[in-house]
């Protein structure tokens, strides 16, 4: 299937991107006639022909539109810091697309080692993975912000915040009751207490994620399946 992206899609004006036209043409040297479906990320998916090529712009004919389910139920919210290696936070935007996540908030911490990420770029991520596992809807992807901020405004049924002290804290699979749900993962150097603090004082519940020591995005995966293999 040769899917493209375009969030503005207008069925009453079919067309493409300039991005995904050079895409098209450049790549994957399309012709007149072909058959394409183009997404909007917001579960819409339009069959659509090529009815002319130029080297700047295609005609499109749009033959069908369909809406597509999302291949997951359940909402899940997941809060992770930035990693210093920014290579590794876009390899978890891509698997959690992949294996179904609804919003996803960067958040700066006291320990942050990274101090900004690019938008832009996070978004590509997604809408790559989100072609690739041919899904139609796009995860949500917040501005980054405070952790003290995301702790204030959080509002999802089940909160969990996953660290590294000492305590009582029960597994994540035996925690989770299957409701819309935030999971908050920290930076390399984990949550400081008073981060731990304030987040428990905002009913999260300390989850343990299993007996070794994760890093940020494999923690923040290994949360994204144990709530998907929930829901299986």
């Amino acid at each position: 299937m040769r899917l493209f992206y375009n969030p503005d899609f207008d069925p009453k004006h079919p067309a493409l991107t300039e991005d995904e036209v050079k895409h098209a043409i450049r790549v994957l040297r399309l012709s007149e006639g072909d058959d394409i479906f183009i997404i909007n990320g917001k579960g819409q998916r339009f069959h659509s022909s090529l009815k002319s090529i130029s080297k700047r712009s295609c005609e499109l004919e749009l033959l069908e539109t369909e809406t597509i389910p999302t291949a997951f139920t359940y909402r899940l919210h997941m809060a992770i810091a930035p990693t210093k290696n920014i290579d590794r936070l876009e390899w978890f935007l891509e698997k959690a697309t992949e294996i179904g996540i609804s919003e996803i908030t960067p958040i700066w911490c006291h320990r942050s080692e990274r101090k900004q990420v690019k938008h832009d770029r996070l978004e590509k991520i997604l809408v790559s993975a989100m072609k690739q596992s041919l899904q139609a809807t796009i995860p949500t992807l917040n501005q980054a912000i405070s952790f003290e901020k995301l702790i204030l405004q959080s509002s999802e049924s089940e909160k969990f915040i996953a660290h590294c002290e000492e305590g009582e804290k029960p597994h994540l699979k035996h925690a989770y009751e299957g409701t819309d749900a935030l999971v908050l993962i920290g930076p390399e150097g984990d949550f400081s207490p008073e981060e731990i603090q304030l987040a428990l004082d905002h009913d999260f519940k300390p989850i343990s994620l299993g007996e070794t020591r994760l890093r940020t995005e494999t923690a923040a995966l290994v949360a994204n399946q144990i709530i998907h293999l929930h829901h299986a």
